[in-house]
């Protein structure tokens, strides 16, 4: 799968993000305690790099009862969750990484297939009840986003003014998308200069929202400028970008202003969730430059950050999930 490479420098001004937008399990206040204690972890474990066996785990928020809830040998990865529903991409009953969306709940029972359409490896997000998610086709399908009824499979087709887009996600009202994009199509060009931009839902009024450093080299042609986005509030997006040699998370204003970094560090972060009223977000972290990663959970209230994993396998991705 697509790895990145992690650590943390402690940050106590965290605040709610959002990839699951346009829903009641949005980015939103007042979530219940009830519930609070409901969110378990949902990521990626490596299990078997010679097979490129990924399998999807769950765990506490505490690290205990870790178990595997997809078992099966190939590729599994979660990148979205609404309430109890895990959404992974996988290439079982297919060939060797060609990948269709999947649905399972938190006991990895009730798997069924999402829709025929091939996938490519990109984050998926949701909107209105989780009733429409928007994915990226594979380039044999298409060259576009496609906006998904789950109740009707009615699909919806959004073609960005880009060679290159990727990894869209909904602002927590559902109107708009964030997205990574280039003007290049490949990232082995050397001109490929992947951003963030930011459209409405029909694609019109598309505007570049990040600009990456022009005296910063860092980046090899493989490494995000700027990573999967996560638009969090009304008005902010964090997202990840290799600079100065390692990737750190940085916040930005949906106007292009208030730039933050948030994190930084000898080792680099990319992938991170967050609870819906914003009190915790959990990330992986690389332990070292081998990449192996584990899962920390930072609560934002008091600071304190707990590593939930081991350094025995590399797990990544995690996203929070509503249990029953």
């Amino acid at each position: 799968m697509r790895s990145r490479y992690l650590i943390l420098l402690l940050v106590t001004n965290f605040l709610p993000g959002c990839h699951k937008s346009g829903n009641k399990h949005s980015r939103s206040q007042g979530i219940d305690s009830d519930k609070k204690n409901r969110y378990k972890i949902a990521y990626n474990v490596l299990k078997d790099a010679e097979a490129d066996d990924y399998e999807v785990f769950i765990m506490n928020q505490d690290g205990s009862g870790q178990k595997n809830i997809s078992n099966h040998k190939g590729v599994d990865w979660v990148y979205y969750t609404y309430l109890d529903k895990v959404y992974f991409i996988s290439d079982r009953d297919t060939t060797h990484r060609v990948f269709f969306l999947y649905e399972m709940d938190t006991n990895g029972e009730n798997v069924r297939k999402v829709t025929d359409m091939r996938l490519d490896d990109s984050q998926i997000s949701g909107r209105n009840n989780g009733r429409e998610l928007i994915v990226k086709p594979h380039a044999t399908v298409d060259t576009a986003f496609y906006l998904i009824d789950l109740e009707n499979q009615q699909r919806q087709i959004i073609k960005p003014a880009l060679a290159y887009f990727h990894d869209p996600c909904f602002s927590p009202d559902g109107k708009q998308i964030v997205f990574r994009g280039a003007r290049e199509r490949s990232s082995r060009s050397q001109a490929f200069d992947d951003e963030l931009y930011i459209m409405n839902t029909d694609g019109s009024a598309m505007r570049q929202l990040t600009y990456y450093p022009k005296d910063d080299n860092t980046a090899e042609w493989f490494d995000y400028r700027a990573a999967p986005p996560v638009w969090y509030l009304k008005n902010k997006i964090s997202y990840a970008s290799k600079q100065d040699g390692s990737y750190s998370i940085f916040s930005i204003n949906t106007d292009g202003r208030s730039l933050v970094q948030l994190t930084s560090g000898k080792y680099s972060q990319v992938y991170h969730d967050w609870t819906p009223d914003g009190a915790k977000m959990v990330f992986e972290q690389a332990s070292n430059e081998f990449e192996l990663y584990n899962i920390y959970i930072l609560d934002t209230k008091t600071g304190k950050i707990k590593q939930l994993t081991d350094d025995t396998v590399a797990r990544q991705a995690p996203v929070f999930v509503l249990t029953d």
